[in-house]
């Protein structure tokens, strides 16, 4: 008995996937539904080149990209909150630690060099291994595993992790950063 590929299933099942990809490529949610919207325009569009039984999710995720870099070479410059001045006016004040950690995270993650971010959030974020990474990124994978190492020691530096327990209460956050969760 064949199972019959699903496209239009498979693609549902991966979008929540593609935003948060989006996401922490663009910074902004408004910015990351409209390329994520763009990636499933041009993935129904190109369907027919997908080759069912292979990996549908790193095929999305490099349309995704691709995408992404495009706008981005198209639009040029673009102002940046580096300050993080116009983020504090539209964020709430958090009302748990861990929300807090978050936000010190997220501000790490935006001080790293956009290839670092990319690796890091396509391995410790949305699963991927170092070859899929590699091949979203369109490079080697000893390239992803040192842009990885870069971005966790990186973000320990600028959070001051220093051994288990330092940042977060939760096992997630730990793995993202490289160290082992607090027993």
């Amino acid at each position: 008995m064949s199972v019959e590929f699903d496209f239009r299933k498979e693609l549902i099942t991966i979008i929540p996937n593609l935003r948060a990809f989006a996401t922490s490529l663009t910074g902004s949610f408004d910015r990351a539904d409209d390329l994520v919207q763009e990636t499933l325009v041009k993935a129904w569009d190109k369907q027919h080149t997908f080759q069912p039984g292979t990996n549908l999710k790193a095929w999305l995720f490099t349309i995704l990209r691709n995408e992404f870099y495009t706008q981005m070479r198209k639009k040029g410059r673009e102002v940046q909150d580096v300050d993080g001045i116009h983020a504090m006016q539209l964020a709430g004040h958090p009302e748990q630690q861990g929300h807090l950690d978050l936000q010190d995270f997220r501000k790490a993650l935006d001080l790293l060099p956009d290839d670092q971010r990319e690796a890091l959030v396509l391995i410790g974020a949305s699963g991927f291994s170092y070859e899929e990474a590699a091949d979203i990124c369109k490079c080697a994978v000893g390239t992803i595993k040192s842009r990885v190492s870069r971005a966790r020691t990186r973000i320990a530096e600028i959070l001051g992790v220093e051994g288990d327990g330092d940042y977060g209460p939760d096992s997630i956050s730990s793995q993202i950063i490289g160290v082992a969760p607090a027993a």
